[in-house]
């Protein structure tokens, strides 16, 4: 499958930024997060009959509909200043088009997640994040089939998922003419979590730059459909864990399941680290969080000793218990100018467990119930969307990202780990007693026969 790049512009807001706006001051928790940037690939089929020169004329639309949208996110127009700053220079989102060689049907029916990364405006990485980046990049692909992907890259500096939802859904009301218009809460990300300089980023680094890993990182999706989340939960609740989230049970199983892949391919059981982020929106008081951007997460740990025991029930309460801590309480006190020494005693206890030694970390993050399902250009829901992909990457993280299936019911848990962990991992039998590995996303009745594998070529400049 060739993709092809056929145009690159910039789309600036409509209308400039004003010049007392043109620093944009990011917050302290905008520090903690080590990823470049947020990604994430919207698939469309074309269930309107529209030839590739109309799927054009969306595009298009699109960028008529992104510069208005701008107007009202302007940091997102700018470029990266530094690591406390956006210059609001209204530089514009980078915006290619491209035209891809084959049907989506046949994309979807064996998606090769290695090449997902293709639909992207360029593969992220923290060159393109530095300073003088552009915060917003965009590619628009046309399938022969008139179906679209539209894929996003935009820096992780200013936004987290529940962030970019509130872009997409700004973005999709203005290219659907809906009347409803979302004004972003720009500035109390900052004024909740004050920045005068970078304590937390060094802070951060020093605990979290201990779980990179050297090797090949590998890209797999594990499928929970509805009806094995309830059986995990029933599980759960049998051995006296009340009420178990589905979060709760496909992290609990995913790391049970990866300390198992670990002990095998090192001949013993390491000590074992879990990672959650908590949106801290959920935290406060209804009229701070509405529509609140920039990087609203904390990180909370649970770990396993060697010697400790790995039921499923015993991890689910592990995970409960990490994610309580982060409570209402932990909110208030780590929201002004003393809200450091809540975040320093948080960041202590996290460093004192990963410093025992030798220990395995599996980062986990939930997109679940985000909405993501729901993003509308005009052209109907996606059928399928895709998140981070490290695949092929030398350095990375033991990074799990949680999203919903379409239904919302389900969970698709997108796991980053080393190749030959990875390869114990997808044979694991009580994991995929569960879980379906890498399944097509269409309808089984959807899938189309493909004899070989694609190979993926595309045409496209790095991003300046």
């Amino acid at each position: 499958m060739e993709v092809v790049v056929i145009s690159k512009d910039s789309v600036k807001p409509s209308s400039p930024t004003p010049p007392h706006l043109k620093t944009f001051e990011l917050s302290l928790l905008d520090q903690l997060v080590i990823s470049p940037y947020v990604p994430i690939i919207f698939y469309y089929p074309n269930h309107h009959g529209h030839t590739i020169l109309q799927a054009q004329e969306q595009s298009l639309a699109l960028k008529r509909s992104l510069s208005e949208t701008l107007t009202q996110f302007y940091p997102l127009a700018g470029t990266v200043k530094d690591d406390l700053s956006i210059d609001c220079n209204d530089v514009g989102a980078y915006y290619a088009l491209a035209s891809v060689r084959l049907r989506l049907d046949e994309f979807l029916s064996h998606p090769d997640l290695s090449l997902t990364d293709r639909l992207l405006p360029f593969r992220p990485s923290f060159e393109a994040s530095g300073i003088g980046g552009r915060v917003t990049s965009v590619q628009v692909n046309i399938f022969e089939c008139g179906g679209i992907a539209v894929g996003l890259c935009i820096s992780h500096k200013i936004v987290d998922a529940a962030s970019l939802y509130t872009f997409l859904k700004a973005w999709t009301n203005m290219a659907r003419g809906s009347k409803e218009v979302v004004y972003p809460n720009l500035i109390g990300a900052r004024s909740l979590f004050p920045a005068k300089d970078l304590w937390l980023k060094k802070a951060s680094m020093a605990v979290c730059g201990s779980w990179l890993k050297e090797g090949l990182c590998v890209t797999k999706r594990f499928v929970f459909d509805a009806d094995a989340i309830s059986t995990l939960k029933a599980q759960a609740t049998r051995n006296g864990v009340q009420n178990p989230t589905r979060v709760e049970v496909v992290s609990a199983l995913l790391w049970k399941s990866a300390m198992a892949a670990s002990k095998e391919n090192c001949g013993f059981q390491k000590p074992s680290l879990l990672t959650h982020t908590v949106n801290l929106r959920r935290k406060l008081s209804s009229t701070l969080s509405k529509d609140l951007m920039g990087n609203l997460l904390w990180f909370t740990g649970a770990d396993c000793q060697a010697n400790d025991e790995t039921t499923l029930d015993g991890l689910v309460k592990k995970v409960r218990d990490c994610v309580a801590k982060i409570d209402v309480e932990f909110a208030n006190k780590a929201q002004g100018e003393n809200g450091y020494i809540a975040m320093v005693e948080s960041m202590k206890d996290m460093g004192e467990v990963s410093s025992k030694g030798t220990m395995d970390v599996y980062n986990f993050t939930s997109w679940c119930r985000m909405g993501f399902y729901d993003i509308d250009f005009g052209w109907g829901k996606p059928c399928w969307l895709t998140g981070v992909v490290g695949d092929g990457c030398p350095v990375f993280l033991n990074l799990i990202t949680l999203t919903d299936t379409k239904c919302g019911e389900g969970i698709e848990a997108w796991v980053n780990m080393d190749e030959e962990e990875m390869k114990i991992l997808e044979s694991n039998s009580e994991l995929l007693a569960f879980a379906s590995l890498d399944p097509s996303p269409l309808p089984k009745d959807e899938v189309v026969a493909v004899n070989k594998p694609h190979a993926m070529n595309i045409e496209i400049d790095p991003i300046k």
